[in-house]
């Protein structure tokens, strides 16, 4: 059971419908907007987004409780043009919702401000003083003393002037991307000339077109997921040469003194070498030791 105690106040107050509170459609922060707009003096001209600020509204929960009052027609923004050419946006706040037609009708009456008037004394700009001493140009006949490097931490990238000699081989694989997968066909042809040098380091390095290819196909998306930018998505791929994997060393062969030798399977401190008649396992010294069957 809920009791209610409601004391009309006398003074400062505003008169809402109790569609606007009761509202289906609109959440609390619309509400909230919508009802302290309504409760400004009358010929205030503070915007929503103002409004929002003292309200304590986010900035994303202020752009979703706007945009549900613009679809219930409660707020209608237009973009007119006032003295000068200065663009301005005018909005519309109602306590019931409007139609398109009705919001321009109202807003229509309504004095565009001038330039002169949409500017306050405050944020009016104080004269400039000007600077001690005569003007001077700056130097523009030599270049710097110091190197530019030295100051700039975004350098241009280095290239090779000097052609590799797989060339021809490097621009072949490039050219046959777009038969490797669908998501290769549309690689600009002004980047077909840097993926070939970029491709040429890797044949420089000791790679095959072959391992070229693949180490790109495995860069790719998975099945359905579109390439948006497939030359540079080659280019990442191609920016850092992989290092050959080394090939496994060869086994240790025995010594051509050794060949013939076999490792006795008996009880040893070290590893002992003996070469069998047939397919004795034990060598000799092991054979004295084992006892004779009874």
């Amino acid at each position: 059971m809920i009791y209610r105690h409601f004391n009309a106040p006398s003074r400062a107050f505003t008169q809402f419908s109790h569609e606007i509170i009761r509202h289906p459609r609109l959440s609390a922060n619309a509400v909230r907007l919508l009802t302290w707009q309504l409760s400004l003096p009358r010929g205030a001209r503070e915007p929503l987004s103002r409004t929002a600020e003292r309200a304590r509204i986010g900035s994303c929960a202020f752009t979703r409780a706007k945009r549900q009052l613009m679809e219930e027609g409660f707020v209608h923004e237009r973009r007119v043009q006032g003295a000068g050419g200065h663009w301005m946006t005018q909005q519309l706040v109602s306590s019931t919702p409007l139609t398109s037609d009705e919001a321009n009708k109202l807003l229509s009456r309504t004095p565009v401000p001038t330039c002169t008037d949409r500017v306050s004394p405050q944020v009016t700009p104080s004269p400039r003083k000007p600077a001690a001493g005569q003007p001077t140009t700056p130097p523009a006949d030599r270049h710097p003393k110091k190197d530019p490097k030295e100051d700039t931490s975004n350098l241009p990238a280095r290239t090779d002037t000097a052609e590799s000699p797989r060339h021809e081989d490097a621009r072949a694989l490039v050219g046959a991307l777009p038969l490797l997968s669908p998501a290769l066909r549309h690689i600009p042809p002004a980047m077909r000339d840097e993926l070939t040098r970029l491709a040429a380091r890797w044949l420089d390095a000791g790679h095959t077109p072959t391992d070229v290819h693949e180490h790109i196909l495995r860069g790719l998306p998975g099945p359905g997921t579109p390439v948006q930018r497939p030359g540079g998505l080659v280019r990442y791929l191609l920016r850092d040469v992989t290092p050959l994997k080394a090939e496994p060393s060869p086994p240790p062969t025995l010594s051509a003194r050794l060949q013939g030798t076999r490792e006795c399977s008996g009880d040893h401190i070290q590893p002992m070498l003996f070469r069998p008649l047939a397919d004795e396992t034990l060598c000799s010294a092991c054979v004295s030791h084992v006892p004779a069957p009874s």
